[in-house]
């Protein structure tokens, strides 16, 4: 994984900088060719020698379903030409570190055992927000193993006040 980030870091890195003040906006742009690169068989005709870049490069703009702003798709082009079309995904994600960086802000993943009410939700994002002392961008998953409560991941920081945390620390005290 280290090398897929050493290769992914430059390209990311690159787009930031071009993109300047409207970084931001190309994020969804650069999601959605994440997730096109993350086919396998889209790798493997990009992988097929007989086919050209070019064809590469037209079939994964068409494939993204957004239309591509002029350095996004220069990008594109460059990681094809390079065949580098496996680091795409994680080029992406640098790319909305840098973007998160730039804004103050971090993505969230709020793991609940049950649906979170949006009225709800805009309390809890709320008290994370202070918790975590910075802006969160906040999505929700449902995961009925956690019985109850819910675990929050935030980058490298995780914050679980789950039924199964507490559950798994209880065990732990009872068998040490």
């Amino acid at each position: 994984m280290a090398e897929l980030a050493t290769i992914a870091r430059p390209y990311a890195e690159a787009l930031f900088k071009a993109a300047g003040g409207q970084a931001a906006a190309l994020t969804g742009q650069t999601d959605a060719l994440a997730a096109v690169a993350a086919h396998a068989e889209l790798r493997q005709f990009a992988d097929n020698p007989k086919v050209a870049p070019a064809d590469v490069v037209a079939v994964v703009t068409q494939s993204a379903k957004t239309v591509l702003d002029p350095m996004v798709a220069n990008l594109v082009r460059a990681v094809v030409e390079n065949g580098r079309l496996a680091a795409l995904p994680e080029i992406a994600s640098q790319f909305k570190a840098l973007v998160n960086a730039q804004s103050g802000s971090s993505d969230a993943v709020i793991y609940s055992a049950f649906p979170i009410e949006p009225a709800a939700l805009v309390d809890v994002i709320a008290t994370l927000e202070r918790r975590f002392a910075r802006k969160l961008n906040a999505t929700v998953a449902v995961d009925p193993e956690l019985i109850g409560g819910v675990r929050v991941v935030v980058g490298d920081e995780v914050l679980d006040t789950s039924v199964k945390a507490r559950l798994e620390h209880m065990k732990v005290a009872l068998t040490a």
